[in-house]
């Protein structure tokens, strides 16, 4: 894992009427890191994402992915950077009425208008088959799924465009204990294997212990800490130590440490 950053956000603020969200935030993302993100409800852990990726327009500060200022981009670098990273949504946000092979082939269809028909049958299966799920799933609707294969079917949408970068938001929540401990191995295989960088939102304390090399904390509108875990439990700020020093983070630590 170098140390070269892939995102870097500096001084973004973001609000929605007069109620205050980020307010001269500051994170970068490393290459090949797997990067947790933290905070209290309503603390805009997800409004972060979507100003990253530009569904969300900041009142101010510089966002930067792969060295591009993404607001000063033209139409082309923009669909460049686009095709460089993939989203799996909070909750998948799969297209219920397309198959899982239908969902997996939007990107492509977008970005490859003229690809052939087969072809895209059998990227969709490939990716299919590299989320963990079988092969016979592709014709089938999210609504046919279980709640883990519907966030693998997401993940397989997510991969199809052969992404270095990959952003997950709550990508193991509602998923019981073994589901969860599952996907964080896909992650981490999928990470070593694809040479990812992988930015993920989170509030499962087994994810962030099990895989994340550093997360990052939201707190007082902004990243108030961003470190591996062991040197956030040496910071004396409230929340950091409530939430890993309480009683489910304590039995998240012990449970890696076995």
């Amino acid at each position: 894992m170098s140390g070269d950053p892939i995102i870097t956000v500096t001084g973004l603020r973001n609000s929605f009427g007069e109620h205050v969200v980020h307010e001269d935030l500051d994170i970068d993302v490393r290459q090949g890191e797997i990067l947790g993100v933290v905070g209290g409800s309503g603390s805009g852990k997800s409004v972060l994402l979507r100003s990253i990726i530009g569904l969300q327009r900041p009142d101010k500060g510089e966002i930067r992915i792969f060295g591009e200022q993404v607001d000063h981009t033209s139409a082309e670098q923009e669909l460049d950077l686009r095709r460089r990273w993939g989203v799996l949504f909070q909750n998948g946000a799969l297209f219920s009425t397309l198959t899982v092979a239908e969902n997996v082939q939007v990107p492509l269809r977008e970005f490859y208008k003229n690809i052939d028909e087969q072809l895209l049958s059998e990227i969709a299966t490939f990716k299919i088959v590299m989320s963990g799920l079988p092969a016979d799933t592709a014709p089938k609707y999210p609504s046919e799924l279980s709640g883990g294969m519907r966030k693998r079917a997401a993940l397989a949408r997510a991969l199809a465009l052969d992404p270095t970068l990959l952003f997950l938001d709550e990508p193991t929540a509602g998923l019981d204990p073994i589901g969860a401990a599952a996907f964080d191995e896909l992650i981490l295989e999928l990470r070593s294997t694809l040479d990812l960088t992988v930015f993920l939102i989170t509030h499962d304390l087994d994810t962030l212990h099990a895989i994340c090399d550093r997360v990052a904390v939201i707190a007082d509108k902004k990243v108030i800490a961003i470190a591996p875990i062991a040197e956030l439990l040496e910071l004396d700020h409230p929340w950091i130590q409530e939430y890993f020093n309480g009683p489910r983070g304590r039995a998240a630590a012990i449970e890696k440490a076995a």
